[in-house]
Protein backbone atom coordinates (compact mmCIF):
# COMPACT_ATOMS: atom_id res chain seq x y z
CA UNK A 1 0.00 0.00 0.00
CA UNK A 2 0.89 3.49 -0.87
CA UNK A 3 2.88 5.22 2.31
CA UNK A 4 0.23 7.97 1.96
CA UNK A 5 -2.46 5.25 2.84
CA UNK A 6 -0.29 3.91 5.84
CA UNK A 7 0.32 7.31 7.36
CA UNK A 8 -3.84 8.02 7.23
CA UNK A 9 -3.94 4.40 8.79
CA UNK A 10 -1.58 5.77 11.44
CA UNK A 11 -3.40 8.81 12.20
CA UNK A 12 -6.56 6.62 12.91
CA UNK A 13 -4.93 4.79 15.40
CA UNK A 14 -4.99 6.56 18.95
CA UNK A 15 -1.99 6.84 20.43
CA UNK A 16 -0.40 3.82 23.01
CA UNK A 17 2.18 6.17 24.35
CA UNK A 18 6.06 6.21 24.23
CA UNK A 19 7.03 2.50 24.45
CA UNK A 20 10.62 1.76 25.26
CA UNK A 21 10.38 -1.59 23.35
CA UNK A 22 10.83 0.79 20.08
CA UNK A 23 14.45 1.52 20.86
CA UNK A 24 14.95 -2.25 22.22
CA UNK A 25 13.58 -4.82 19.47
CA UNK A 26 14.59 -4.62 15.76
CA UNK A 27 12.38 -3.12 12.99
CA UNK A 28 11.17 -5.09 9.95
CA UNK A 29 13.85 -4.58 7.27
CA UNK A 30 12.53 -3.64 3.56
CA UNK A 31 13.62 -6.82 1.85
CA UNK A 32 11.73 -9.13 4.39
CA UNK A 33 9.04 -7.15 3.79
CA UNK A 34 9.19 -7.57 -0.08
CA UNK A 35 9.56 -11.09 0.35
CA UNK A 36 6.07 -11.51 2.19
CA UNK A 37 4.49 -9.21 -1.08
CA UNK A 38 6.63 -12.01 -3.52
CA UNK A 39 5.03 -14.35 -1.72
CA UNK A 40 1.62 -13.57 -2.29
CA UNK A 41 1.70 -11.89 -5.79
CA UNK A 42 3.23 -15.55 -6.73
CA UNK A 43 0.16 -17.46 -4.64
CA UNK A 44 -2.60 -14.68 -6.01
CA UNK A 45 -0.55 -15.18 -9.99
CA UNK A 46 -1.00 -18.81 -10.02
CA UNK A 47 -4.67 -18.90 -8.88
CA UNK A 48 -4.23 -20.72 -5.26
CA UNK A 49 -5.44 -17.39 -3.82
CA UNK A 50 -7.99 -15.03 -5.05
CA UNK A 51 -6.88 -12.09 -2.55
CA UNK A 52 -5.24 -11.63 0.91
CA UNK A 53 -4.98 -8.33 2.94
CA UNK A 54 -1.76 -8.13 4.97
CA UNK A 55 -1.25 -6.01 7.84
CA UNK A 56 1.99 -5.37 10.69
CA UNK A 57 1.58 -3.12 13.28
CA UNK A 58 4.54 -2.49 15.65
CA UNK A 59 4.61 0.24 18.59
CA UNK A 60 1.25 0.54 18.04
CA UNK A 61 1.55 2.00 14.27
CA UNK A 62 0.99 0.21 11.14
CA UNK A 63 4.77 -0.79 8.98
CA UNK A 64 2.91 -2.70 5.99
CA UNK A 65 -0.37 -3.34 5.05
CA UNK A 66 -1.04 -4.72 1.28
CA UNK A 67 -3.79 -6.09 -0.05
CA UNK A 68 -3.15 -8.44 -3.28
CA UNK A 69 -6.06 -9.77 -5.86
CA UNK A 70 -9.00 -9.88 -5.66
CA UNK A 71 -12.08 -9.90 -3.05
CA UNK A 72 -14.18 -12.64 -5.73
CA UNK A 73 -13.03 -14.23 -8.81
CA UNK A 74 -16.42 -13.83 -10.95
CA UNK A 75 -16.70 -10.16 -9.60
CA UNK A 76 -13.29 -9.36 -10.26
CA UNK A 77 -13.52 -6.30 -7.46
CA UNK A 78 -10.13 -5.48 -6.41
CA UNK A 79 -8.92 -6.70 -2.52
CA UNK A 80 -9.16 -3.27 -0.63
CA UNK A 81 -8.63 -2.27 3.16
CA UNK A 82 -12.10 -2.40 3.99
CA UNK A 83 -12.69 -5.46 2.41
CA UNK A 84 -14.90 -8.31 4.84
CA UNK A 85 -13.95 -11.68 5.54
CA UNK A 86 -15.50 -14.84 7.72
CA UNK A 87 -13.29 -14.32 10.70
CA UNK A 88 -14.89 -18.44 11.66
CA UNK A 89 -13.04 -19.34 14.75
CA UNK A 90 -11.23 -16.10 14.83
CA UNK A 91 -14.83 -15.10 16.44
CA UNK A 92 -13.81 -17.01 19.46
CA UNK A 93 -10.89 -14.62 20.89
CA UNK A 94 -13.41 -12.26 20.62
CA UNK A 95 -16.10 -14.19 22.69
CA UNK A 96 -13.77 -15.41 25.12
CA UNK A 97 -12.61 -11.50 26.03
CA UNK A 98 -16.31 -10.39 26.26
CA UNK A 99 -16.25 -13.77 28.63
CA UNK A 100 -13.72 -12.58 31.06
CA UNK A 101 -14.88 -9.03 31.12
CA UNK A 102 -17.92 -10.16 32.90
CA UNK A 103 -15.83 -12.68 35.20
CA UNK A 104 -13.74 -9.58 35.73
CA UNK A 105 -16.68 -7.57 36.94
CA UNK A 106 -17.99 -10.25 39.10
CA UNK A 107 -21.15 -11.12 37.38
CA UNK A 108 -19.61 -14.85 36.57
CA UNK A 109 -17.22 -17.06 37.95
CA UNK A 110 -14.23 -19.53 35.84
CA UNK A 111 -15.86 -22.24 38.41
CA UNK A 112 -19.79 -22.20 37.48
CA UNK A 113 -21.25 -24.47 36.11
CA UNK A 114 -22.47 -24.39 32.83
CA UNK A 115 -25.88 -25.30 33.79
CA UNK A 116 -26.54 -22.17 36.05
CA UNK A 117 -27.11 -20.42 33.19
CA UNK A 118 -28.39 -23.09 30.58
CA UNK A 119 -30.25 -25.61 33.00
CA UNK A 120 -30.61 -28.01 30.00
CA UNK A 121 -26.46 -28.77 31.04
CA UNK A 122 -28.12 -30.22 34.38
CA UNK A 123 -28.88 -33.24 32.54
CA UNK A 124 -25.58 -33.83 29.79
CA UNK A 125 -24.46 -37.09 29.76
CA UNK A 126 -20.38 -38.53 28.52
CA UNK A 127 -20.56 -40.81 26.00
CA UNK A 128 -18.71 -44.04 26.50
CA UNK A 129 -17.82 -46.42 23.47
CA UNK A 130 -19.61 -49.73 24.48
CA UNK A 131 -20.87 -53.08 23.25
CA UNK A 132 -24.07 -54.09 23.25
CA UNK A 133 -25.86 -57.67 23.79
CA UNK A 134 -25.03 -58.26 19.92
CA UNK A 135 -21.34 -57.28 20.31
CA UNK A 136 -22.54 -54.09 17.77
CA UNK A 137 -20.72 -50.65 19.31
CA UNK A 138 -23.19 -48.50 20.74
CA UNK A 139 -22.59 -45.47 22.73
CA UNK A 140 -23.14 -45.59 26.81
CA UNK A 141 -23.76 -42.50 28.26
CA UNK A 142 -22.66 -42.06 32.01
CA UNK A 143 -22.98 -39.23 34.18
CA UNK A 144 -20.11 -36.52 34.38
CA UNK A 145 -17.66 -36.86 37.21
CA UNK A 146 -17.75 -33.02 37.43
CA UNK A 147 -20.34 -30.44 35.48
CA UNK A 148 -18.60 -28.81 32.83
CA UNK A 149 -17.60 -25.29 33.74
CA UNK A 150 -17.33 -21.78 32.19
CA UNK A 151 -13.41 -22.34 32.51
CA UNK A 152 -13.97 -25.68 30.71
CA UNK A 153 -15.67 -23.50 28.06
CA UNK A 154 -13.17 -21.13 27.75
CA UNK A 155 -10.32 -23.98 27.46
CA UNK A 156 -12.21 -26.29 25.31
CA UNK A 157 -11.62 -29.12 27.64
CA UNK A 158 -15.98 -29.17 28.46
CA UNK A 159 -16.21 -32.79 26.07
CA UNK A 160 -18.31 -30.50 23.90
CA UNK A 161 -16.66 -31.37 20.22
CA UNK A 162 -17.63 -30.32 16.42
CA UNK A 163 -19.76 -32.63 14.20
CA UNK A 164 -16.58 -33.68 11.86
CA UNK A 165 -14.23 -34.47 15.38
CA UNK A 166 -14.06 -37.62 17.47
CA UNK A 167 -14.63 -41.10 17.43
CA UNK A 168 -17.26 -42.47 14.99
CA UNK A 169 -19.87 -43.36 17.44
CA UNK A 170 -19.89 -39.40 18.88
CA UNK A 171 -19.47 -37.72 15.34
CA UNK A 172 -22.79 -40.18 14.94
CA UNK A 173 -24.79 -38.52 17.63
CA UNK A 174 -23.90 -35.19 16.34
CA UNK A 175 -25.39 -35.68 12.73
CA UNK A 176 -28.37 -37.56 14.42
CA UNK A 177 -28.65 -34.55 16.83
CA UNK A 178 -29.79 -32.42 13.74
CA UNK A 179 -28.64 -29.50 15.22
CA UNK A 180 -28.53 -27.01 12.00
CA UNK A 181 -31.86 -27.61 11.67
CA UNK A 182 -34.56 -24.79 11.09
CA UNK A 183 -33.76 -21.48 12.45
CA UNK A 184 -32.48 -21.25 15.86
CA UNK A 185 -30.76 -18.55 17.89
CA UNK A 186 -27.59 -19.02 20.68
CA UNK A 187 -30.28 -20.18 23.15
CA UNK A 188 -31.92 -22.98 21.13
CA UNK A 189 -28.50 -24.18 20.03
CA UNK A 190 -26.92 -24.31 23.30
CA UNK A 191 -30.51 -26.35 24.21
CA UNK A 192 -29.54 -28.78 21.26
CA UNK A 193 -25.96 -29.30 22.43
CA UNK A 194 -26.62 -29.88 26.15
CA UNK A 195 -28.91 -32.98 24.48
CA UNK A 196 -25.45 -34.24 22.61
CA UNK A 197 -23.17 -36.62 24.68
CA UNK A 198 -19.84 -35.11 25.70
CA UNK A 199 -16.90 -36.90 23.86
CA UNK A 200 -14.84 -36.97 27.02
CA UNK A 201 -14.63 -36.06 30.92
CA UNK A 202 -15.05 -32.16 31.81
CA UNK A 203 -11.46 -30.96 32.25
CA UNK A 204 -9.51 -34.02 30.89
CA UNK A 205 -9.05 -33.26 27.34
CA UNK A 206 -8.34 -30.40 24.77
CA UNK A 207 -10.78 -30.85 22.16
CA UNK A 208 -12.07 -28.44 19.64
CA UNK A 209 -15.76 -28.11 19.20
CA UNK A 210 -18.87 -25.88 20.18
CA UNK A 211 -17.64 -24.83 23.76
CA UNK A 212 -17.35 -21.45 22.75
CA UNK A 213 -20.85 -21.09 21.20
CA UNK A 214 -22.22 -22.08 24.58
CA UNK A 215 -20.10 -19.24 26.28
CA UNK A 216 -21.83 -17.03 24.12
CA UNK A 217 -25.55 -18.20 25.35
CA UNK A 218 -24.02 -17.76 28.66
CA UNK A 219 -22.62 -14.03 28.03
CA UNK A 220 -26.33 -13.60 26.82
CA UNK A 221 -28.11 -15.10 29.92
CA UNK A 222 -25.62 -12.57 32.25
CA UNK A 223 -25.95 -9.34 30.47
CA UNK A 224 -29.88 -9.59 29.14
CA UNK A 225 -28.82 -8.60 25.75
CA UNK A 226 -27.69 -10.80 22.63
CA UNK A 227 -24.13 -11.42 22.18
CA UNK A 228 -23.35 -8.84 19.34
CA UNK A 229 -25.45 -6.47 21.48
CA UNK A 230 -22.91 -7.00 24.56
CA UNK A 231 -19.96 -7.01 21.99
CA UNK A 232 -21.18 -3.52 19.86
CA UNK A 233 -21.34 -1.67 23.45
CA UNK A 234 -18.49 -3.11 25.41
CA UNK A 235 -15.78 -3.93 22.71
CA UNK A 236 -16.20 -2.73 19.26
CA UNK A 237 -17.66 0.33 19.42
CA UNK A 238 -15.00 1.15 22.01
CA UNK A 239 -12.18 -0.34 20.00
CA UNK A 240 -13.53 1.67 16.97
CA UNK A 241 -14.59 -1.03 15.45
CA UNK A 242 -16.62 -0.29 12.63
CA UNK A 243 -17.15 -2.98 10.35
CA UNK A 244 -17.14 -6.33 12.28
CA UNK A 245 -20.60 -7.96 12.45
CA UNK A 246 -22.60 -11.09 12.51
CA UNK A 247 -24.98 -10.16 9.61
CA UNK A 248 -24.43 -7.88 6.66
CA UNK A 249 -27.58 -5.95 6.34
CA UNK A 250 -26.82 -4.03 2.94
CA UNK A 251 -25.66 -4.53 -0.82
CA UNK A 252 -22.85 -2.63 -0.24
CA UNK A 253 -21.52 -4.36 3.02
CA UNK A 254 -22.28 -7.65 1.03
CA UNK A 255 -20.33 -6.55 -2.13
CA UNK A 256 -17.51 -5.69 0.07
CA UNK A 257 -17.01 -9.54 1.06
CA UNK A 258 -14.03 -11.65 0.09
CA UNK A 259 -15.21 -15.14 -1.62
CA UNK A 260 -13.40 -18.27 -1.55
CA UNK A 261 -12.11 -19.97 -5.37
CA UNK A 262 -14.84 -22.00 -6.47
CA UNK A 263 -12.78 -25.04 -6.09
CA UNK A 264 -12.62 -24.39 -2.25
CA UNK A 265 -15.96 -26.63 -1.78
CA UNK A 266 -15.41 -27.26 1.81
CA UNK A 267 -15.19 -23.36 2.78
CA UNK A 268 -17.78 -22.82 0.27
CA UNK A 269 -20.45 -24.92 1.85
CA UNK A 270 -19.26 -23.92 5.43
CA UNK A 271 -20.01 -20.39 4.34
CA UNK A 272 -23.21 -21.18 2.64
CA UNK A 273 -24.44 -22.77 6.50
CA UNK A 274 -23.49 -19.70 8.00
CA UNK A 275 -24.97 -17.62 5.72
CA UNK A 276 -28.48 -19.22 6.32
CA UNK A 277 -28.53 -18.68 9.65
CA UNK A 278 -28.53 -15.15 10.02
CA UNK A 279 -30.70 -15.72 13.20
CA UNK A 280 -27.45 -16.96 14.84
CA UNK A 281 -24.46 -14.91 16.29
CA UNK A 282 -22.17 -17.50 16.40
CA UNK A 283 -19.62 -16.92 19.59
CA UNK A 284 -17.36 -19.70 18.03
CA UNK A 285 -17.35 -18.52 14.03
CA UNK A 286 -19.88 -16.30 12.99
CA UNK A 287 -18.03 -12.01 12.78
CA UNK A 288 -16.90 -10.87 9.78
CA UNK A 289 -14.64 -8.27 9.97
CA UNK A 290 -11.85 -5.79 8.09
CA UNK A 291 -8.16 -6.40 8.47
CA UNK A 292 -8.15 -3.27 10.09
CA UNK A 293 -10.97 -3.69 12.92
CA UNK A 294 -9.44 -6.64 14.14
CA UNK A 295 -6.03 -5.24 14.10
CA UNK A 296 -7.61 -3.02 16.93
CA UNK A 297 -8.91 -5.62 18.87
CA UNK A 298 -5.70 -7.27 18.55
CA UNK A 299 -3.53 -4.07 19.47
CA UNK A 300 -5.47 -3.90 22.94
CA UNK A 301 -4.33 -7.74 23.56
CA UNK A 302 -0.71 -6.85 22.71
CA UNK A 303 -1.30 -3.50 25.33
CA UNK A 304 -2.46 -6.21 28.14
CA UNK A 305 -6.05 -5.46 27.92
CA UNK A 306 -5.69 -1.91 27.25
CA UNK A 307 -6.40 0.24 24.38
CA UNK A 308 -6.94 4.35 24.09
CA UNK A 309 -6.95 5.20 27.46
CA UNK A 310 -9.55 2.52 28.13
CA UNK A 311 -9.19 -0.74 30.20
CA UNK A 312 -10.84 -3.76 28.93
CA UNK A 313 -9.36 -6.37 31.62
CA UNK A 314 -7.62 -5.84 34.54
CA UNK A 315 -4.40 -7.24 34.88
CA UNK A 316 -5.42 -9.73 36.91
CA UNK A 317 -7.82 -11.42 34.28
CA UNK A 318 -5.61 -10.33 31.39
CA UNK A 319 -2.81 -12.93 32.78
CA UNK A 320 -5.80 -15.92 33.87
CA UNK A 321 -6.68 -15.60 30.03
CA UNK A 322 -3.36 -15.11 28.17
CA UNK A 323 -1.52 -18.10 31.17
CA UNK A 324 -1.24 -21.82 29.65
CA UNK A 325 -4.18 -23.74 31.39
CA UNK A 326 -3.13 -27.45 29.53
CA UNK A 327 -0.03 -27.84 30.40
CA UNK A 328 2.10 -30.06 32.80
CA UNK A 329 0.41 -30.45 36.06
CA UNK A 330 -2.82 -29.80 34.70
CA UNK A 331 -4.10 -33.00 34.04
CA UNK A 332 -5.53 -32.28 30.52
CA UNK A 333 -4.14 -34.51 27.66
CA UNK A 334 -4.09 -33.18 23.94
CA UNK A 335 -6.55 -34.25 21.39
CA UNK A 336 -4.94 -35.42 18.25
CA UNK A 337 -6.22 -32.52 16.37
CA UNK A 338 -4.30 -30.23 18.72
CA UNK A 339 -4.36 -27.05 16.58
CA UNK A 340 -2.61 -24.68 18.98
CA UNK A 341 0.08 -26.46 17.49
CA UNK A 342 3.81 -27.40 18.43
CA UNK A 343 5.64 -25.54 20.98
CA UNK A 344 2.01 -23.44 22.45
CA UNK A 345 -0.46 -23.97 25.14
CA UNK A 346 -4.02 -22.51 25.36
CA UNK A 347 -5.33 -19.72 28.09
CA UNK A 348 -8.58 -18.68 27.82
CA UNK A 349 -9.29 -18.34 24.21
CA UNK A 350 -6.26 -17.73 22.69
CA UNK A 351 -3.16 -20.13 22.88
CA UNK A 352 0.15 -19.15 23.88
CA UNK A 353 3.90 -20.26 22.93
CA UNK A 354 5.36 -21.84 26.10
CA UNK A 355 8.52 -23.22 24.31
CA UNK A 356 10.38 -23.99 21.08
CA UNK A 357 8.55 -26.94 20.22
CA UNK A 358 9.91 -30.28 19.02
CA UNK A 359 10.63 -29.17 15.58
CA UNK A 360 14.26 -28.98 14.22
CA UNK A 361 14.96 -26.38 13.88
CA UNK A 362 11.90 -24.61 15.99
CA UNK A 363 8.79 -22.78 14.19
CA UNK A 364 9.66 -19.39 14.07
CA UNK A 365 7.96 -16.91 16.64
CA UNK A 366 8.65 -15.76 20.65
CA UNK A 367 7.73 -17.47 23.82
CA UNK A 368 4.87 -15.62 25.18
CA UNK A 369 3.43 -15.14 21.59
CA UNK A 370 -0.26 -15.34 21.71
CA UNK A 371 -2.61 -16.36 18.83
CA UNK A 372 -5.25 -17.88 16.94
CA UNK A 373 -6.74 -18.79 13.03
CA UNK A 374 -9.35 -20.17 11.68
CA UNK A 375 -10.63 -22.81 9.04
CA UNK A 376 -11.07 -19.53 6.52
CA UNK A 377 -7.64 -19.30 6.53
CA UNK A 378 -7.86 -15.91 8.70
CA UNK A 379 -4.76 -16.12 11.00
CA UNK A 380 -3.27 -12.91 13.60
CA UNK A 381 -0.35 -12.91 15.93
CA UNK A 382 0.59 -10.83 18.75
CA UNK A 383 3.93 -11.10 19.94
CA UNK A 384 4.80 -9.12 23.42
CA UNK A 385 8.97 -8.83 22.83
CA UNK A 386 8.35 -7.64 19.15
CA UNK A 387 5.62 -5.11 20.46
CA UNK A 388 4.08 -6.12 17.13
CA UNK A 389 0.28 -7.27 15.77
CA UNK A 390 0.22 -9.49 12.31
CA UNK A 391 -2.19 -10.48 10.33
CA UNK A 392 -3.54 -11.94 7.28
CA UNK A 393 -6.82 -12.28 5.78
CA UNK A 394 -7.75 -14.80 3.36
CA UNK A 395 -10.66 -17.21 2.86
CA UNK A 396 -9.38 -20.60 1.75
CA UNK A 397 -9.49 -24.06 3.46
CA UNK A 398 -7.49 -25.50 0.54
CA UNK A 399 -4.57 -23.90 0.88
CA UNK A 400 -4.20 -22.65 4.78
CA UNK A 401 -2.19 -25.43 6.01
CA UNK A 402 0.37 -24.70 3.61
CA UNK A 403 -0.08 -20.47 3.90
CA UNK A 404 -0.21 -20.09 7.29
CA UNK A 405 2.83 -21.40 8.68
CA UNK A 406 4.59 -19.86 5.21
CA UNK A 407 3.18 -16.54 6.40
CA UNK A 408 4.56 -16.73 10.20
CA UNK A 409 7.65 -18.12 9.13
CA UNK A 410 8.21 -15.13 6.16
CA UNK A 411 7.10 -12.50 8.78
CA UNK A 412 9.47 -13.42 11.70
CA UNK A 413 12.43 -13.79 8.73
CA UNK A 414 11.45 -9.89 8.46
CA UNK A 415 12.56 -9.43 11.90
CA UNK A 416 15.06 -11.75 11.74
CA UNK A 417 14.11 -13.52 14.35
Amino acid sequence: MPGLALAVLALAMPSTGPCAKATEVPSPSQAGLARITAFFDHEVATGALPGAVILIWQHGRPVYLKNFGVRDVATKQPMTPDTLFALHSMTKPITSLAAMMLIDHGRMSLDDPVSKYIPAFAGVKVGVASKDANGQPVLKRVAPDHPPTVADLLRHTSGITYEYIGGDLIKQAYVAGHIFDGPFDNKAFANRIAKLPLARQPGTLWRYGHSTDVLGRIIEVVSGQTLFQFEKQHIFDPLGMTSIRYVLESDAERTRMAEPLPSDTILIDAERQRRAHPEWQSGGGGLVSTATDYARFAQMILNGGEFGGKRYLSRRAFKLMTTDRIGPGSGVERDYFYFPGDGFGFGYGFAVRVQPGEAKPPAAGSIGQLKWDSGSGTYFGVDPKLDMVFILMEQTQNERGRITPAFKALVYDAFGK
